[in-house]
């Protein structure tokens, strides 16, 4: 019996990330018969990739090296090479040159992502990434957007046909994340919980884009305003990253890191989550936050910064509240009228997992992402092809 057509995912790191979740709910939801796949790290994984549920996924470390790694992309080529996957699909900026490298490597249908930029080109005008970028272009079959944000940006700003971008909104596991149906159970460190607390939670990676030291200095100056709320109120952030240790260091000097606990990565998301009241995402830029839709999925409000896809997903007054970046003080009062108005929580939580039954399926994204790789196969061009497009 002929296998299924292989698709190699090329990431920068398979570690906790809302783009990595992506990847994982795709590989596990996707019909077996329809496409095998691997995932290829430029740099490394972690335990994150056992959340994958396949037995036949392989996953493979490039190892890059810090400065410039003069070898990567020949190890690369060769891992292509032996692999020989039918579809190559890169993801983000990190792993964009891997088309050309696909492309030399003989892999006939290729795809890119875009799943949010960073925090040294928040809004994609980098001319150095822009140069990378359209250099690339000819090289790529299928475009994939998570946002219409996005959509936009890579026709209007990095001039890919209209015809080659899909935009494909992030679907949600609802059966494993869904909102709390009894009594809340302790969780924290001793001293930290209490059956009547109002936790403000958020989940991510740590990075400098997310911009989590806002929201410890929200949630401080939100017990500076009200310093009765310093009996109830409480902070969750889950999560590992550079911004960590800033966090733990500015609630410590206020004296609020006993109302705050940041743990670390963890693996019972969906259980913190549903122990939550609202949850915050103070990024600096975003594309589509899967940790959004799952907050919504659990019945959350969302309190978000108005960038990116964020306000594709918050509804004003609905389902959130939407906040500039990088204000701490008006995040506050934001958290403030959650905690002071806890039917107003509910009742915009209640309506945010509405939305993400009616929009937001995890069929729906299979869907659209399999319709983007039966198109590249289908029209996937000859090897002789292949060779003019490198010598072009």
């Amino acid at each position: 019996m002929q296998q299924a057509p292989l698709i190699a995912h090329v990431i920068h790191h398979f570690g906790m990330g809302g783009m990595e979740n992506g990847l994982v709910n795709l590989i596990n939801h996707m019909p077996q018969d329809r496409y095998r796949h691997a995932i290829v790290c430029l740099d490394g994984f972690t335990d994150f990739h056992k959340r994958i549920q396949r037995d036949n996924v392989q996953v493979y470390a490039l190892n890059r090296r810090s400065g410039i790694d003069k070898g990567l992309y020949w190890r690369l080529w060769k891992l292509l090479r032996k692999i020989k996957p039918d579809i190559v699909h890169t993801r983000n900026l990190s792993t964009l040159e891997g088309q050309i490298i696909a492309a030399a490597a003989g892999v006939r249908a290729r795809v890119h992502g875009e799943h949010g930029r960073d925090v040294f080109d928040l809004y994609g005008q980098n001319r150095k990434y822009n140069m990378l970028r359209k250099a690339v272009r000819p090289f790529v079959h299928r475009y994939i957007a998570v946002s219409q944000d996005l959509a936009s940006w890579l026709k209007q700003t990095v001039g890919v046909a209209p015809e080659k971008v899909a935009q494909i909104y992030s679907g949600v596991d609802t059966a494993r994340f869904y909102p709390r149906r009894e009594a809340r159970t302790a969780f924290g460190p001793e001293g930290f919980f209490r059956p009547d607390a109002f936790i403000i939670g958020s989940v991510g990676r740590m990075a400098e884009v997310k911009d989590y030291p806002a929201l410890a200095a929200a949630f401080v100056r939100a017990i500076e305003a009200e310093p009765a709320a310093r009996e109830r109120l409480r902070l969750v952030i889950i999560g590992d990253g550079v911004a960590r240790e800033p966090c733990l260091k500015l609630l410590r000097d206020a004296q609020c890191d006993q109302l705050a606990w940041l743990p670390g990565e963890r693996a019972d998301i969906p259980d913190i989550m549903r122990n939550m009241d609202a949850f915050v995402l103070p990024s600096l830029g975003e594309g589509i936050s899967n940790t959004i839709l799952e907050a919504m999925s659990c019945g959350l409000p969302v309190i978000a910064t108005a960038v990116g896809g964020n306000v594709e997903l918050v509804q004003e007054g609905i389902t959130g509240s939407l906040v500039p970046p990088g204000m701490p003080g008006t995040m506050a009062q934001a958290l403030l009228t959650y905690f002071r108005n806890p039917q107003k929580a509910s009742a915009e939580g209640n309506a945010g997992r509405a939305v993400i039954e009616a929009r937001f399926s995890l069929d729906a994204m299979i869907k659209g992402y399999l319709a983007v790789y039966d198109s590249v196969v289908r029209r996937a061009p000859s090897a002789s092809r292949i060779q003019k497009e490198i010598v072009e």
